[in-house]
Protein backbone atom coordinates (compact mmCIF):
# COMPACT_ATOMS: atom_id res chain seq x y z
CA UNK A 1 0.00 0.00 0.00
CA UNK A 2 1.41 3.44 -0.92
CA UNK A 3 2.74 5.49 1.97
CA UNK A 4 1.56 9.11 2.37
CA UNK A 5 4.12 11.87 1.95
CA UNK A 6 4.70 14.37 4.75
CA UNK A 7 2.67 17.13 3.11
CA UNK A 8 -0.39 14.91 2.61
CA UNK A 9 -0.01 13.56 6.13
CA UNK A 10 -0.07 16.94 7.82
CA UNK A 11 -2.82 18.28 5.53
CA UNK A 12 -5.12 15.34 6.36
CA UNK A 13 -4.40 15.66 10.07
CA UNK A 14 -4.99 19.43 10.04
CA UNK A 15 -8.31 19.05 8.20
CA UNK A 16 -9.52 16.44 10.67
CA UNK A 17 -8.59 18.54 13.71
CA UNK A 18 -10.17 21.66 12.20
CA UNK A 19 -13.42 19.81 11.47
CA UNK A 20 -13.58 18.15 14.88
CA UNK A 21 -12.64 21.03 17.20
CA UNK A 22 -13.27 24.77 17.55
CA UNK A 23 -10.68 27.57 17.72
CA UNK A 24 -9.25 28.08 21.20
CA UNK A 25 -10.17 24.61 22.46
CA UNK A 26 -7.71 22.45 24.37
CA UNK A 27 -7.07 18.98 22.96
CA UNK A 28 -5.03 15.94 23.99
CA UNK A 29 -2.61 14.21 21.62
CA UNK A 30 -1.10 10.83 22.39
CA UNK A 31 2.03 9.29 20.86
CA UNK A 32 2.47 5.58 21.53
CA UNK A 33 5.36 3.37 20.43
CA UNK A 34 5.01 -0.39 20.28
CA UNK A 35 8.73 -1.26 20.37
CA UNK A 36 10.12 -0.23 22.72
CA UNK A 37 6.87 0.45 24.56
CA UNK A 38 6.53 4.16 25.34
CA UNK A 39 3.71 6.71 25.58
CA UNK A 40 3.89 10.50 25.41
CA UNK A 41 0.87 12.76 25.93
CA UNK A 42 0.66 16.43 24.96
CA UNK A 43 -2.18 18.74 25.99
CA UNK A 44 -2.24 21.82 23.78
CA UNK A 45 -4.53 24.39 22.23
CA UNK A 46 -5.92 23.54 18.80
CA UNK A 47 -3.90 26.35 17.19
CA UNK A 48 -0.67 24.90 18.57
CA UNK A 49 -1.47 21.47 17.14
CA UNK A 50 -2.25 23.00 13.73
CA UNK A 51 1.06 24.85 13.46
CA UNK A 52 3.21 23.46 10.61
CA UNK A 53 6.16 22.89 12.92
CA UNK A 54 4.03 20.93 15.40
CA UNK A 55 2.44 18.80 12.69
CA UNK A 56 5.90 18.23 11.25
CA UNK A 57 7.07 16.95 14.63
CA UNK A 58 4.13 14.53 14.79
CA UNK A 59 4.92 13.33 11.27
CA UNK A 60 8.58 12.80 12.24
CA UNK A 61 7.58 10.77 15.33
CA UNK A 62 5.10 8.76 13.28
CA UNK A 63 7.74 7.94 10.67
CA UNK A 64 9.96 6.73 13.52
CA UNK A 65 7.27 4.28 14.69
CA UNK A 66 4.97 6.23 17.02
CA UNK A 67 1.21 5.85 16.59
CA UNK A 68 -0.61 9.19 16.77
CA UNK A 69 -3.94 9.61 18.57
CA UNK A 70 -6.23 12.50 19.55
CA UNK A 71 -8.84 12.58 22.33
CA UNK A 72 -12.40 12.57 21.03
CA UNK A 73 -13.53 15.34 23.38
CA UNK A 74 -11.95 18.73 24.16
CA UNK A 75 -10.46 19.32 27.61
CA UNK A 76 -10.80 22.16 30.06
CA UNK A 77 -8.26 24.90 29.38
CA UNK A 78 -6.43 24.29 32.67
CA UNK A 79 -6.12 20.53 32.17
CA UNK A 80 -2.83 18.74 32.65
CA UNK A 81 -4.28 15.26 32.31
CA UNK A 82 -6.84 13.45 30.17
CA UNK A 83 -9.15 12.19 32.89
CA UNK A 84 -12.94 12.19 32.81
CA UNK A 85 -12.92 15.15 35.18
CA UNK A 86 -10.91 17.14 32.62
CA UNK A 87 -13.43 16.78 29.79
CA UNK A 88 -14.85 20.20 28.89
CA UNK A 89 -17.88 18.82 27.06
CA UNK A 90 -19.12 16.04 24.87
CA UNK A 91 -18.18 16.62 21.24
CA UNK A 92 -18.49 13.17 19.65
CA UNK A 93 -20.10 9.79 19.78
CA UNK A 94 -17.81 7.14 18.34
CA UNK A 95 -17.70 3.46 17.54
CA UNK A 96 -14.79 1.07 16.98
CA UNK A 97 -15.47 -1.69 14.43
CA UNK A 98 -12.54 -4.06 14.92
CA UNK A 99 -14.04 -7.35 13.69
CA UNK A 100 -16.16 -8.03 10.61
CA UNK A 101 -15.80 -4.33 9.89
CA UNK A 102 -17.08 -4.26 6.31
CA UNK A 103 -20.36 -6.02 7.12
CA UNK A 104 -20.93 -4.00 10.26
CA UNK A 105 -20.21 -0.74 8.49
CA UNK A 106 -22.73 -1.73 5.82
CA UNK A 107 -25.31 -2.45 8.52
CA UNK A 108 -24.60 0.89 10.16
CA UNK A 109 -24.96 2.79 6.90
CA UNK A 110 -28.30 1.03 6.26
CA UNK A 111 -29.74 1.68 9.72
CA UNK A 112 -32.41 4.33 10.06
CA UNK A 113 -31.97 4.30 13.85
CA UNK A 114 -28.95 6.61 13.65
CA UNK A 115 -27.97 9.66 11.58
CA UNK A 116 -25.14 9.58 9.02
CA UNK A 117 -21.68 9.73 10.63
CA UNK A 118 -19.55 12.86 10.33
CA UNK A 119 -16.34 10.91 9.85
CA UNK A 120 -15.40 7.32 9.01
CA UNK A 121 -11.76 6.43 9.67
CA UNK A 122 -10.16 3.40 8.06
CA UNK A 123 -7.58 2.43 10.68
CA UNK A 124 -6.41 -0.83 9.10
CA UNK A 125 -7.73 -3.39 6.66
CA UNK A 126 -11.41 -3.99 7.54
CA UNK A 127 -11.28 -1.91 10.74
CA UNK A 128 -13.02 1.43 11.23
CA UNK A 129 -13.64 4.21 13.73
CA UNK A 130 -16.95 6.04 13.28
CA UNK A 131 -17.63 9.53 14.65
CA UNK A 132 -20.77 11.61 15.02
CA UNK A 133 -20.46 15.28 16.06
CA UNK A 134 -23.06 15.89 18.78
CA UNK A 135 -24.38 18.59 21.06
CA UNK A 136 -26.36 18.52 24.29
CA UNK A 137 -25.04 15.22 25.71
CA UNK A 138 -23.88 14.90 29.31
CA UNK A 139 -20.90 12.66 30.00
CA UNK A 140 -23.25 10.02 31.41
CA UNK A 141 -25.51 10.20 28.37
CA UNK A 142 -22.51 9.92 26.08
CA UNK A 143 -21.12 6.82 27.73
CA UNK A 144 -24.56 5.17 27.75
CA UNK A 145 -24.96 5.96 24.06
CA UNK A 146 -21.47 4.62 23.30
CA UNK A 147 -22.25 1.32 25.00
CA UNK A 148 -25.56 1.09 23.17
CA UNK A 149 -23.94 1.75 19.80
CA UNK A 150 -21.29 -0.90 20.50
CA UNK A 151 -23.90 -3.49 21.47
CA UNK A 152 -26.21 -2.70 18.57
CA UNK A 153 -23.60 -2.61 15.80
CA UNK A 154 -21.02 -5.04 17.14
CA UNK A 155 -18.40 -2.48 18.12
CA UNK A 156 -15.68 -2.82 20.71
CA UNK A 157 -17.47 -2.59 24.12
CA UNK A 158 -14.20 -1.55 25.77
CA UNK A 159 -14.07 1.69 23.76
CA UNK A 160 -16.84 3.57 25.52
CA UNK A 161 -15.03 5.99 27.85
CA UNK A 162 -15.59 9.72 27.43
CA UNK A 163 -11.80 10.29 27.52
CA UNK A 164 -11.16 7.83 24.72
CA UNK A 165 -8.47 8.59 22.11
CA UNK A 166 -8.89 7.93 18.38
CA UNK A 167 -6.34 7.59 15.61
CA UNK A 168 -5.45 10.80 13.80
CA UNK A 169 -6.00 10.48 10.03
CA UNK A 170 -3.08 11.08 7.72
CA UNK A 171 -0.62 9.25 9.91
CA UNK A 172 0.45 5.60 9.75
CA UNK A 173 -0.87 2.80 11.91
CA UNK A 174 2.49 1.39 12.93
CA UNK A 175 1.10 -1.77 14.51
CA UNK A 176 1.35 -3.43 11.10
CA UNK A 177 4.17 -4.29 8.72
CA UNK A 178 3.96 -2.56 6.39
CA UNK A 179 2.42 0.33 8.29
CA UNK A 180 -1.16 1.18 7.29
CA UNK A 181 -2.11 4.76 6.31
CA UNK A 182 -5.09 5.94 8.36
CA UNK A 183 -7.59 7.57 6.00
CA UNK A 184 -10.91 9.36 6.55
CA UNK A 185 -14.07 10.20 4.67
CA UNK A 186 -16.57 12.87 5.71
CA UNK A 187 -20.16 11.85 4.89
CA UNK A 188 -21.60 15.06 6.37
CA UNK A 189 -21.07 18.14 8.53
CA UNK A 190 -24.26 18.17 10.62
CA UNK A 191 -24.27 18.30 14.41
CA UNK A 192 -26.66 15.79 16.00
CA UNK A 193 -28.52 15.62 19.32
CA UNK A 194 -29.94 12.77 21.38
CA UNK A 195 -33.25 12.76 19.49
CA UNK A 196 -31.39 11.84 16.31
CA UNK A 197 -30.23 8.53 17.82
CA UNK A 198 -33.33 6.35 18.04
CA UNK A 199 -31.66 3.43 19.79
CA UNK A 200 -33.79 2.92 22.85
CA UNK A 201 -31.95 1.96 26.01
CA UNK A 202 -33.98 -1.24 26.23
CA UNK A 203 -31.93 -2.71 23.38
CA UNK A 204 -28.85 -2.56 25.58
CA UNK A 205 -30.25 -3.32 29.01
CA UNK A 206 -33.43 -5.21 28.28
CA UNK A 207 -32.36 -8.46 29.87
CA UNK A 208 -31.19 -6.80 33.08
CA UNK A 209 -34.22 -4.52 33.12
CA UNK A 210 -36.59 -7.45 32.69
CA UNK A 211 -34.98 -9.26 35.59
CA UNK A 212 -35.29 -6.14 37.70
CA UNK A 213 -38.96 -5.76 36.79
CA UNK A 214 -39.69 -9.36 37.75
CA UNK A 215 -37.98 -8.83 41.09
CA UNK A 216 -39.87 -5.64 41.90
CA UNK A 217 -43.18 -6.22 40.14
CA UNK A 218 -45.14 -3.94 42.41
CA UNK A 219 -42.62 -1.13 42.49
CA UNK A 220 -43.35 2.17 40.73
CA UNK A 221 -39.77 3.27 40.02
CA UNK A 222 -39.07 1.47 36.75
CA UNK A 223 -39.29 3.20 33.38
CA UNK A 224 -41.98 3.10 30.74
CA UNK A 225 -39.57 1.33 28.39
CA UNK A 226 -39.08 -1.41 30.98
CA UNK A 227 -42.85 -1.78 31.27
CA UNK A 228 -43.08 -2.01 27.48
CA UNK A 229 -40.37 -4.65 27.29
CA UNK A 230 -41.97 -6.86 29.94
CA UNK A 231 -45.41 -6.46 28.40
CA UNK A 232 -44.20 -7.29 24.87
CA UNK A 233 -42.35 -10.40 26.08
CA UNK A 234 -45.46 -11.53 27.92
CA UNK A 235 -47.77 -10.95 24.94
CA UNK A 236 -45.43 -12.69 22.48
CA UNK A 237 -45.10 -15.68 24.81
CA UNK A 238 -48.91 -15.91 24.78
CA UNK A 239 -48.85 -16.11 20.99
CA UNK A 240 -50.11 -12.61 20.22
CA UNK A 241 -49.68 -11.40 16.64
CA UNK A 242 -46.50 -9.34 16.33
CA UNK A 243 -47.88 -6.89 13.75
CA UNK A 244 -50.96 -6.12 15.86
CA UNK A 245 -48.74 -5.87 18.92
CA UNK A 246 -46.52 -3.37 17.10
CA UNK A 247 -49.48 -1.15 16.23
CA UNK A 248 -50.80 -1.30 19.80
CA UNK A 249 -47.44 -0.40 21.31
CA UNK A 250 -46.97 2.48 18.86
CA UNK A 251 -50.36 3.91 19.85
CA UNK A 252 -49.50 3.56 23.55
CA UNK A 253 -46.16 5.36 23.16
CA UNK A 254 -47.11 8.46 21.23
CA UNK A 255 -44.64 10.31 23.50
CA UNK A 256 -41.72 8.79 21.55
CA UNK A 257 -40.10 10.84 18.73
CA UNK A 258 -40.91 7.96 16.35
CA UNK A 259 -43.53 5.67 17.98
CA UNK A 260 -43.68 3.22 15.06
CA UNK A 261 -39.92 2.75 14.93
CA UNK A 262 -39.82 2.27 18.71
CA UNK A 263 -42.61 -0.31 18.58
CA UNK A 264 -41.14 -2.21 15.64
CA UNK A 265 -37.75 -2.45 17.27
CA UNK A 266 -39.09 -3.43 20.70
CA UNK A 267 -41.29 -6.20 19.29
CA UNK A 268 -38.61 -7.48 16.92
CA UNK A 269 -35.79 -7.56 19.49
CA UNK A 270 -38.10 -9.38 21.91
CA UNK A 271 -39.16 -11.84 19.20
CA UNK A 272 -35.57 -12.52 18.18
CA UNK A 273 -34.64 -13.16 21.79
CA UNK A 274 -37.48 -15.65 22.27
CA UNK A 275 -36.68 -17.46 19.00
CA UNK A 276 -32.99 -17.77 19.82
CA UNK A 277 -33.76 -19.10 23.30
CA UNK A 278 -36.02 -21.69 21.64
CA UNK A 279 -33.03 -22.85 19.59
CA UNK A 280 -33.93 -21.37 16.22
CA UNK A 281 -30.68 -20.71 14.23
CA UNK A 282 -29.77 -17.05 13.89
CA UNK A 283 -29.98 -17.14 10.07
CA UNK A 284 -33.57 -18.35 10.36
CA UNK A 285 -34.30 -15.60 12.90
CA UNK A 286 -33.01 -13.06 10.37
CA UNK A 287 -35.33 -14.49 7.73
CA UNK A 288 -38.34 -14.42 10.08
CA UNK A 289 -37.71 -10.77 10.94
CA UNK A 290 -37.18 -9.86 7.32
CA UNK A 291 -40.44 -11.53 6.23
CA UNK A 292 -42.34 -9.82 9.04
CA UNK A 293 -41.31 -6.30 8.02
CA UNK A 294 -40.86 -6.70 4.26
CA UNK A 295 -43.92 -4.57 3.49
CA UNK A 296 -43.16 -1.92 6.13
CA UNK A 297 -39.46 -1.23 5.57
CA UNK A 298 -37.61 -0.59 2.28
CA UNK A 299 -36.12 -3.79 0.87
CA UNK A 300 -32.62 -2.31 0.81
CA UNK A 301 -32.74 -1.83 4.59
CA UNK A 302 -34.87 -4.76 5.65
CA UNK A 303 -32.31 -7.59 5.69
CA UNK A 304 -29.48 -5.50 7.18
CA UNK A 305 -31.90 -4.35 9.91
CA UNK A 306 -33.06 -7.92 10.54
CA UNK A 307 -29.51 -9.20 10.95
CA UNK A 308 -28.54 -6.32 13.24
CA UNK A 309 -31.57 -7.02 15.47
CA UNK A 310 -30.86 -10.75 15.57
CA UNK A 311 -27.24 -10.07 16.55
CA UNK A 312 -28.39 -7.62 19.22
CA UNK A 313 -30.68 -10.27 20.72
CA UNK A 314 -27.87 -12.81 20.58
CA UNK A 315 -25.57 -10.49 22.55
CA UNK A 316 -28.30 -9.82 25.10
CA UNK A 317 -28.65 -13.56 25.74
CA UNK A 318 -24.87 -13.94 26.04
CA UNK A 319 -24.71 -11.05 28.54
CA UNK A 320 -27.43 -12.72 30.60
CA UNK A 321 -25.46 -15.96 30.76
CA UNK A 322 -22.34 -14.11 31.92
CA UNK A 323 -24.16 -11.95 34.52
Amino acid sequence: MPQPNAQNTTAAAAEFLTRRFSPGETIALLLRREVPSATVQRIVQLETALAPRYLGWLAHENAAGANIYVAANPLRSDSRQRTKECIAGVRHLYLDLDTDGEARLTSLRASYAIPPPNAILSTSLGKYQILWRVDGFTLEQQESALKLLAITFGGDPACTDCNRVLRLPGFLNCKYDPAYPVTVEYPGDSTWNSDDFRLDILAADAIHSYGAITARKHSSDHSNSEHDWAWVLHELARGKDAVKLTRKLASRRADKPNPLYYAQRTVDVASARLWLIEGIPIDDVVTLLEVRRRFEIPIALCRARAREIAQTAQRMIARRKIA
